[in-house]
Formats: structure tokens, sequence, C-alpha cells
């Protein structure tokens, strides 16, 4: 029961690409060799001269993509004295020119100094990135207090960990409580928004008595952020569950945002909760949200998802039907269905252009009267 972010059955749309940051792959890192062992063995087995000394002009730029300077200097070396050398009769007139190797050769190592130094100071700059994104929604845990965890996100821009999507479970003096919301736009710019609205509900979940003085809070938070920028207008749409004592019952509000299906015995129920006013327009109080209170048995799942999942589209505009396909992606591990909602997301759409998340809660009610 964990947050997963990259799924092992599904086609992995975050994975970088080499260009894109990845190390190069294993035959970017050859091809400079085989050229150069080509050529060799091509002029030894001719019986007649080649005029395919040119070739060796191009090992050089190609040990720049995938090797150091040192190795980009070696493999030059190795270039110009094959180019040189006798018996391999590429020094002849109308072959190669010397020193036009030599030059693309010192050119070629200086280029791959500079590309090493790039590359060292983006491993460091993602790395920096990956943490302080994590730091804003850190991994879920396994279990809070009698509530099973488990989360999956995809962010819709690409490289990135936080977007416009945000869960969190956290325990507190009055019970559990979840979140799971959708913020104004997505990617990188509402990663603040994102940011201090998990704030606002972590500190809520130890002061708040209730849920939907939880929901005040996080409106109020959003509200107060917009205060400051007249043109602009800050708003997020979130389901904020409170899980009693034993985990026997939960009271659900909504926020702007449908409730979660309850996944039970098999069978998929559409929770009857109203969304409310969505969060930061300031009408907490003046409406404020319902609270809906659901009884819960043992084998009992809480299923949420974004509307990044049901609004997701195949190529004929048809949304994907969740509530009809997770019946049959029902199991008892939360990661792992997760997970397979997830893959048979992008079989029905494998172009998806929003944020994705769903959480997944599974209570464990204790036995009682």
């Amino acid at each position: 029961m964990r947050v997963t972010r990259r799924s092992r059955t599904a086609p992995d749309r975050d994975r970088p690409g080499w260009l894109r940051g990845a190390p190069p792959p294993g035959w970017a890192r050859v091809l400079p060799t085989a050229l150069l062992v080509g050529v060799c063995l091509a002029e030894l087995i001719s019986p007649e001269p080649l005029d395919i000394g040119f070739l060796l002009g191009a090992i050089p730029p190609l040990a720049v993509l995938a090797h150091g300077p040192v190795a980009t200097a070696v493999l030059g070396a190795l270039a110009v004295l094959v180019l040189t050398v006798p018996v391999f009769a590429l020094d002849d007139p109308g072959s190669t020119d010397v020193l036009t190797v030599c030059f693309v050769s010192v050119l070629s190592v200086l280029l791959s100094y500079v590309r090493s130094r790039r590359d060292a100071q983006l491993v460091t700059e993602r790395a920096v990135a990956e943490a302080a994104q994590r730091a804003v929604v850190p991994p879920l845990p396994r279990r809070v207090g009698p509530v099973g965890c488990a989360g999956l996100y995809r962010a819709a821009q690409r490289g990135t960990l936080v977007g416009g999507d945000f869960f969190d479970v956290r325990a507190g003096p009055y019970g559990v409580r979840a979140v799971m919301g959708d913020v104004q736009g997505h990617g990188l710019s509402a990663v603040a928004t994102v940011a201090s609205l998990l704030g606002a509900f972590r500190e809520a979940v130890l002061d708040q008595p209730d849920p939907e003085a939880v929901a005040a809070r996080l409106d109020r938070r959003l509200a107060v952020d917009s205060a400051d920028e007249p043109h602009t207008e800050l708003f997020a749409t979130a389901v904020l569950l409170d899980f009693s004592a034993d985990a026997r019952v939960v009271r659900i509000v909504a926020c702007g945002q449908c409730g979660p299906l309850l996944i039970r015995d098999g069978k998929v129920v559409e929770l009857d909760v109203e969304p409310g006013t969505p969060l930061g327009l300031g009408l907490a109080e003046a409406a404020p949200p319902r609270v809906v209170s659901v009884r819960l048995r043992a084998g009992d799942r809480l299923f949420l998802a974004s509307d990044g999942v049901t609004e997701a589209r195949d190529a004929d505009g048809v949304f994907y039907p969740l509530t009809e396909r997770l019946p049959a992606l029902t199991t008892k591990d939360p990661a792992a269905l997760a997970e397979r909602v997830w893959s048979d997301l992008v079989r029905h759409c494998p172009d998806v252009r929003d944020d994705v998340t769903m959480l997944v809660l599974a209570p464990c009610p204790r036995p009682g009267p």
C-alpha cells in the first residue's frame, strides 16, 4: 500500500528518454569504436585501397554523444593514427585530410568537456527538484491508523512529480483524515497552490474537529492566497474523508468534486455525495458543505479519482467508463488496484494530457458491538 509513480504493466510515459536526460544507450557508446574497427577491417580485407578515410572524421563527434573528454580524445587520436598508418592506405592523395581530422578531434574534446559539465549540473538540479517535489507531496505510508492507503499520481507535465492534483492521509486527535483534490491549472504553475493547500490540511487535521471545518480552513487558505493578487482567482475542488476511530464510519465532504466510489463485494456503489462549492471562493460559511456519513464493512474499498481519469477520452471522444470498468479490476491489494486502473486507462486513452490521480483507501473496521 504505497504511492506508485510508475506502472510496471502500462507503458511508462514518464521515464526520460536519451534526449531528455537519461544516460546514453549502449549502441551510442559502442558506435565510435565499431566505426573505427569497421574502417580498418574494410581496408585490410579489400584487395584495392578504399577511399573511406572520410568516415574517420565522424568518430570524434560521435564520441561526444556518449563519452567524456578523455575517451573522446583517445578515440580522436586513434582515428588520426589509423589515418596515417601506411598499412591501411588511407593517407594517399585524394583521401581524408589529416589536419581536418585533427581539428575535428580537438573541437570534439572541447564539446565533450562542455557537455559533461552541463550534464553534471543537470543531474544536480534534477535531484534537488525531485527532493523539493517529494517534500511537497511525500509518499503515503502503508497504513495510517486503521486505514490502508495507496495512491497513484501521473503529472501532466512530463518530468515532474507534482502538478495540479494532490492527496494526503493524516492521523490526528480527531481520527484519520484524507483529502484528494485538483487545483486550478496543472503542471509546475500549480505547485505553489498545492503546497499551500496541503500545509493547511495538515494543520487543520490537528485542531479541527469536523471535516466541514477542515474544508473551511482550506477555503480560507485559498482566499487569503489570492487576496494579494487582484487579477488572480484561485480555486480548487476536493473531497475530504473523516474516518471514525474504529474505521466503521466515514464522513465525506465534497467541495466541487464527486465523492468516492465504494467497492463492496466486487460491486461498485456510487455514494450519494453532493458536490458543494469549490474551495477558494469564500463561500464556506455562507453555504457550508453537506456531510455524508457512510457505514463501512470489512473488505470495503474507497476509490477516489481525479477528472484526469473520468474525463480521459479515446480517439472517438468516448470518456473512460471508470464505474463500468472498476469491478473487473478490483483486487484486495489497493496499490495493485490503482495500477490496474492506470493500465486500463492508458489502453483506453494512450495520450493522457491531464494530471491523473487515484487514491485507494482500505479501512479495517475494528470489531465491536
